[in-house]
C-alpha cells in the first residue's frame, strides 16, 4: 500500500504521462492500494486554477484518503521537531511521514530529501 505525495498527483494532473503510467502499473500489476491524507489535498488546492477544479476535484476523489487524528499529530511533532531545523521539514512534510509511519504505508515521492525520518526501504521507486 502506498501513499502517494503531492510532487506526484502534480505531475499526473499536468500530464506527465510516465509518472501516470507508473501509477496504473502499480494499480494494475502489482495491485497496489493507493492512498491520500488531507494534507495532499490542501497542497493541491492551494495552488488550484477554478477551471481546474472539476477535474481535479474527480481525480482526487478517486484515490482513497486516510484520516488524520491525535497519534499523527504527535509523530509529525515528533518530526519536526528532530527534523524542523537541521533538514527544513515542514508541517505538511512531518503530517505526510506520521501518516505513511501509522498506516504502514510505503511512500511515493520526487523529493525524498523532505522525508528524512522515511527509511530508504519505505519509498516507492
Amino acid at each position: 500500500m502506498i501513499l502517494v505525495d503531492t510532487d506526484i498527483l502534480i505531475w499526473i494532473l499536468r500530464g506527465r504521462d510516465d509518472i501516470r503510467a507508473k501509477m496504473e502499473t502499480f494499480i494494475g500489476d502489482f495491485e497496489e492500494r493507493l492512498f491520500i491524507s488531507p494534507i495532499q489535498i490542501s497542497e493541491i488546492f492551494a495552488g488550484l486554477k477554478q477551471k481546474e477544479r472539476t477535474d481535479t476535484s474527480l481525480f482526487l476523489d478517486s484515490i482513497p484518503c486516510i484520516a488524520i487524528d491525535a497519534r499523527t499529530g504527535e509523530l509529525a511533532g515528533e518530526y519536526l521537531n528532530r527534523y524542523g531545523k537541521s533538514h527544513g521539514v515542514t508541517l505538511a512534510d512531518a503530517l505526510i511521514a506520521a501518516c505513511a509511519k501509522l498506516h504502514d504505508l510505503r511512500l511515493w515521492t520526487l523529493n525524498r530529501k523532505h522525508y528524512p525520518m522515511i527509511a530508504r526501504d519505505d519509498f516507492m521507486d
